[in-house]
């Protein structure tokens, strides 16, 4: 049984031919799936330590539930007079607090990045801003800062002279944005 010559290929010779075939297919294909899920794992790993320092957020919120007499979860208005021992537990709770913006920004925070992150990056940042209003924490933030990464430190003061600015400027109020309307409600 000839085949006319040229057409016939043995078993060797489809074999190197497949094997040619996955080497120019199956090695991209490979390296291809191997990039993606090395995105999708370091994704995971981004949003775990987003969880985590989240956590940590609302650990110290609970803390701060605890020493409601310092009235940290409202809004800064009037100054209170507070004793020594609450001048210290509120002092303690700032300093908590910086070493969380600041674990917070070496883990998430990047010059550039890309949107999920930004995303995950702002509302630490929203944080920073809202407590960075408060003059009682303003006033005791260069003392915290001592000793802090220095491009953490000259992140937050940035922060902190822009809301002190922006106070001034509209007046005390910490936003120039219009309060949320409740749901339902139309604008």
């Amino acid at each position: 049984m000839n085949a006319a010559p040229g057409l016939a290929l043995t078993w060797f010779e489809w074999a190197e031919y497949l094997s040619y075939v996955v080497t120019i297919f199956g090695f991209p294909m490979a390296i291809l799936v191997f990039l993606y899920e090395q995105r999708k794992e370091r994704r995971g790993e981004a949003e775990a330590i987003y969880q985590r320092l989240s956590d940590e957020y609302v650990n110290f919120q609970k803390l701060v539930l605890d020493n409601a007499d310092l009235r940290l979860l409202r809004a800064p208005g009037r100054k209170m007079d507070l004793t020594e021992e609450q001048q210290e537990r509120q002092l303690a709770l700032f300093s908590i607090l910086v070493s969380l913006f600041e674990r917070a920004y070496l883990l998430v925070y990047e010059e550039d990045m890309d949107q999920q992150s930004r995303r995950m990056w702002q509302s630490w940042e929203d944080y920073m801003r809202e407590w960075c209003r408060r003059p009682d924490f303003q006033a005791v933030l260069p003392e915290l800062l001592e000793g802090e990464d220095e491009e953490f430190a000259a992140y937050i003061r940035r922060i902190a002279a822009e809301e002190a600015a922006r106070a001034r400027g509209t007046g005390g109020s910490a936003s120039s944005a219009p309060a949320p309307q409740a749901r339902g409600q139309s604008g």
